[in-house]
């Protein structure tokens, strides 16, 4: 009989690949038109200073495998000391932690280092595996793990079952790592809106989904630091409701949200879902009314209309910069003339840039009148150097060396703390090549640190050796 949690994953990658992925390719039609427009007119939404906050969807970087049953026990190439006498990848440099920076210090704490893992499924049987690559070899505070509440409450009568995530948090906690979990997936019995093709949605009551955030506080209180509430609520995959999307039904929700979790633990950092780097808005097109998907620039404005700001810590955002380093604007002139992905440099957008989109965010924010942090739980660069294939709708992984990856990322961790807007970065991600058992066409393997037989990438040896400043 076949495991079950190869059998949701199979589920989870053909949703993507049958839905989402077509969106993506009509995403990019319609920002390469926008962009020759934009080209030609010189327009923007907000000045060079502001830069523009439409992104182009980094569609799989929530493409969570959903786990369920016995997880598998992946063999890596590397183990830690007492784990059959191999050592883990080291950095060429010993990481290095710079608190005396001059940098000043952020209004509302460190600076958060954080990495997305898949840690629920464990390496030779040892969850710790993980918990001592984020913290011993890259020299991170913060993990990052997707739970599912259809996880925790499959059917409705059915007791709770917490066996997938208690490891993940214990084993986070004996490591000393801060622990961030993105909440998503109402279970089916929470929704009367199933369709042909069931997708990730919300309860028909609201209020259900801030009871499960109290649970999970309850349960952790203490042992959790931060919760981003819900993920890619702009997007149809995520938000499979009889109406479509409604950026003031997620305010609402995070509303209850926001008051369920601090009512329990004040000192939890509420997320807003960051939303997915869309760019352009499309209805269903079997119903025109029916959003299947919605600029994440549109989609902020509304919520902050409808005061999401006032039920936030952190404003959550989303990047995979593409094929354009994270230190250039969309608007200066930066062309690659090697790149096979044309979009960024044949018709520049500010959708394309990792830096005008987040200081967008940032100035949306600051224009209504609040001093909220950026919390990046989302960004990275893809690349697909030395295989064979790449993931349909990744095209421009293939334009992306592994020194380039390497490099920008450690540049986008050094920006954001400098531009002093950002509390928490998450990379995407540690360990989903290895584990995610999909091979090279798994559209979340191209950002791994980690290579499919565990070996690192040289971005998992530049980021151990980044000096860390708080």
């Amino acid at each position: 009989m076949e495991n079950p949690f190869w059998q949701n994953l199979r589920e989870a990658t053909r949703k993507l690949h049958g839905r989402s992925l077509v969106v993506v390719g009509v995403i990019w039609v319609a920002l390469l038109a926008l962009g020759a427009i934009c080209a030609v007119s010189g327009t923007s939404l907000f000045s060079s200073e502001e830069e523009g906050a439409k992104v182009v969807p980094s569609n799989a970087a929530t493409a969570t495998a959903a786990p369920g049953g016995q997880l598998p026990i992946v063999q890596p190439t590397a183990s830690l000391p007492g784990n059959g006498g191999i050592v883990l990848p080291t950095p060429t440099t010993a990481a290095t932690d710079v608190s005396t920076s001059t940098l000043p210090p952020l209004p509302w704490g460190k600076f958060g280092y954080g990495i997305a893992i898949q840690g629920v499924i464990p390496v030779v049987g040892d969850y710790s595996y993980t918990m001592r690559q984020a913290k011993e070899q890259l020299g991170f505070d913060w993990v990052k793990q997707q739970l599912r509440w259809t996880d925790i409450h499959p059917d409705q009568a059915a007791p709770a079952n917490w066996s997938l995530y208690d490891p993940v948090v214990e084993s986070a906690n004996a490591m000393g790592l801060k622990v961030m979990l993105s909440i998503v997936d109402a279970p089916h019995w929470t929704r009367s809106y199933i369709d042909a093709d069931p997708l990730g949605a919300p309860p028909d009551d609201l209020a259900l989904y801030a009871t499960f955030l109290g649970e999970v506080v309850d349960r952790y209180k203490g042992r959790i630091h931060a919760i981003e509430v819900w993920n890619e609520q702009n997007l149809n995959r995520e938000w499979d409701t009889a109406e479509g999307l409604n950026p003031e039904r997620y305010v609402e929700m995070l509303r209850l949200a926001y008051q369920a979790i601090k009512s329990r633990d004040p000192n939890i950092i509420v997320i807003s879902g960051a939303l997915s780097p869309t760019g352009v808005t499309a209805p269903d097109p079997a119903n025109p009314n029916r959003l299947l998907y919605m600029d994440d620039y549109s989609y902020l404005e509304r919520m902050i209309a409808a005061g999401f700001l006032d039920y936030t810590d952190c404003v959550g955002a989303h990047h995979n910069g593409i094929n354009m380093p994270p230190n250039v604007t969309w608007n200066e002139g930066y062309n690659d003339p090697t790149a096979k992905f044309r979009g960024p440099f044949d018709n520049p957008h500010h959708s394309w840039s990792f830096k005008s989109t987040i200081w967008d965010y940032y100035t949306l924010v600051q224009r209504a009148g609040y001093n909220k942090p950026l919390c990046l739980t989302e960004f990275g660069w893809a690349t697909s150097e030395g295989w064979t294939e790449a993931p349909l709708g990744f095209e421009f992984a293939w334009d992306n060396t592994l020194a380039e990856q390497a490099q920008w990322t450690v540049e986008a961790f050094t920006l954001m703390r400098q531009w002093g807007f950002v509390h928490l970065a998450f990379l995407w991600n540690l360990d989903y090549a290895q584990k995610g058992g999909l091979g090279q066409t798994d559209p979340n393997a191209p950002y791994s640190l980690l290579n499919f037989d565990g070996s690192p990438r040289p971005a998992y040896e530049a980021l151990g050796a980044m000096p860390k400043i708080y």
